[in-house]
């Protein structure tokens, strides 16, 4: 018989900043050795779940807990945060918020010397953690500086030599490229077996689905509305109901009016049953493709830039050039010069060499401000952006920097709030707040100055389908009636496919193609070079013998009538 290790029984918790429980009457048995996927919008009460677990709550995160939640036996409540570290450990969704060191080396160390591992077998333990997760070049670099796939990683290897039986994963795969996401799986699905009990917290469903789940929970209004296997999940009618995602490849059968709910296996593309479907491939028929051709004012100009970090060269010899209207995708390997180049075009760093020119002049010529006026930036880690108390405040901030009427800033301010979802929460404190909910507060203070160019650096990293969706459809919006020129910085393909028309694919230092986006994602060789991953769409299509830019062309061409 599976042994209970966190029991939650009529659980309740209130945070002290608010009036409502973020979690309700949650009970809740996990068994040793079980791997558990918890998803959830954000605000649903995932993370403060998890947060009761680990000891964050009471114990950093002060309220009202009515219930009992024990983890390992202990009653959190009375439990010491020392007592629960000796059973849990946590990879956080913010990675800043768990380096404890000034190299990578010494962070990933860190859990060996709480143990008093001798030196001479800490070194070989901290080589082998970081060669597992892709980072033993980078053993003497500051974990802060690093980008944030980078820091995803470094975290992932500090657990690794925790002698914890329980381990949460905040976000996991949040920051990761798409072929470092599945590492990242794959590693999580090792550790699992090694008798570890895992809960993994995501919204990004189908790459947690790559390695198999012994349960599914799901969280709505700090409730679990479902709990039982993944099958069964894929089966209701549920996930659109929380605002969950589903699997592109589950997306493109509804869209050719193929009826899987019947079928076995629903939860692998590769082992669904698809044979008995007549004239299968004569559903994904396509509109005759509009050629990609934009003649709109040239707006960016990147002509021969390099730049290095000390010696280190990010961005090496790279040209390309942005037009008013596009929708553009930065993708690639993590630390690939993405974020880089974005830095570059508005003027936080200079090149090395080459010009880069906003409007036919040579943003040198231009000062910071100036490129501000033209170039909004939405920076990956939302903590790095945030300089006020208040969510009303932060949005006004940049506002207030121009000469723009109370009135105006007003309108701006109670507009940018409405359409990322925060006007009820519009007086409340940043830091009472969810990490997805604060990355919708950077992208309303950005979307409040109504830039030309809108920069998005990993903008669906800890979003749920819904607010991920309400705020790109708004850009979208933004892009067709107004013109808004829109770069995204992103690992997520599924926002690539849905959002972007074109893609330049970044990868050690260079750019490796620049083409239509379902191109590109048809493209094996590219995909492979640039640390991508083939999205179901691409399994789909060789399980059903067409080509892959075919199904990809339907899909981008048809998933509004979803």
């Amino acid at each position: 018989m599976q042994k209970p290790v966190i029991v939650f029984d009529q659980f309740c918790f209130c945070y002290d900043s608010q009036q409502e429980n973020t979690l309700n009457n949650i009970n809740l048995t996990i068994y040793e050795g079980q791997k558990v996927l918890i998803l959830g919008q954000s605000g649903s009460g995932k993370s403060t779940l998890i947060h009761c677990i680990n000891g964050l709550i009471p114990f950093s995160f002060s309220g009202t807990i009515t219930g009992s939640c024990k983890v390992a036996g202990m009653e959190t409540t009375h439990a010491s945060i020392f007592s629960l570290s000796q059973e849990v450990g946590t990879v956080l969704q913010d990675s800043d918020a768990q380096f404890v060191a000034l190299s990578v080396e010494e962070d990933v160390a860190f859990a060996l010397e709480n143990q008093a591992i001798p030196r001479d077998e800490m070194i070989p333990k901290v080589k082998q953690a970081t060669d597992k997760v892709g980072m033993t070049d980078f053993l003497k670099q500051v974990p802060f500086n690093l980008s944030g796939g980078q820091k995803q990683k470094v975290s992932l290897a500090g657990v690794l030599h925790e002698n914890v039986n329980i381990l949460l994963f905040d976000e996991p795969l949040a920051s990761l490229d798409p072929l470092s996401g599945y590492q990242a799986i794959e590693l999580i699905d090792q550790i699992h077996k090694e008798n570890k009990t895992i809960l993994i917290v995501e919204h990004r469903l189908e790459e947690v689905m790559a390695k198999s789940i012994d349960r599914v929970i799901v969280m709505n209004n700090g409730e679990i509305t479902f709990d039982g296997t993944l099958e069964s999940l894929l089966r209701l009618n549920i996930l659109s109901k929380v605002g969950l995602r589903e699997p592109l490849y589950l997306q493109a059968l509804r869209l050719a009016n193929v009826d899987y709910l019947n079928r076995n296996n629903i939860q692998n593309v590769n082992k669904i049953n698809l044979d008995d479907v007549k004239d299968f491939v004569e559903k994904f028929k396509i509109d005759k493709q509009k050629s990609y051709d934009f003649d709109c004012d040239l707006l960016l100009e990147i002509d021969n830039v390099s730049f290095a970090y000390e010696d280190t060269n990010v961005i090496n010899n790279i040209s390309f050039d942005i037009r008013k209207g596009e929708r553009v995708a930065f993708i690639g390997k993590n630390g690939a010069g993405k974020s880089t180049m974005a830095k570059l075009i508005c003027g936080f760093i200079k090149p090395d060499q080459g010009e880069i020119r906003l409007n036919k002049k040579n943003i040198l010529a231009l000062s910071i401000r100036e490129i501000g006026e033209k170039i909004g930036f939405v920076m990956q880690n939302p903590n790095q952006m945030l300089v006020k108390h208040l969510i009303r405040d932060e949005i006004s901030f940049a506002l207030l920097q121009h000469k723009l009427s109370r009135e105006e800033i007003e309108t701006r301010v109670n507009e940018a709030l409405k359409i990322c979802d925060l006007f009820s929460m519009r007086n409340w404190p940043v830091s009472a707040v969810s990490y997805g909910q604060r990355k919708r507060i950077t992208v309303a203070a950005i979307l409040a100055l109504k830039p030309d160019i809108l920069i998005l650096d990993e903008p669906s990293a800890g979003q749920d389908y819904t607010h991920y969706s309400e705020i790109m459809d708004f850009l979208d919006t933004l892009n067709k009636e107004y013109g808004v020129t829109f770069i995204f910085i992103t690992h997520d393909m599924h926002l690539a496919i849905e959002y972007t028309d074109r893609a330049i694919v970044f990868a050690d230092s260079r750019i490796i193609a620049d083409d239509t986006i379902y191109q590109i994602m048809s493209n094996r060789e590219i995909i492979d070079r640039a640390n991508l991953k083939q999205t179901s769409l691409y399994d789909l299509a060789n399980k059903i013998g067409i080509s892959p830019q075919r199904v990809i062309q339907y899909f981008i061409q048809n998933r509004r009538s979803i």
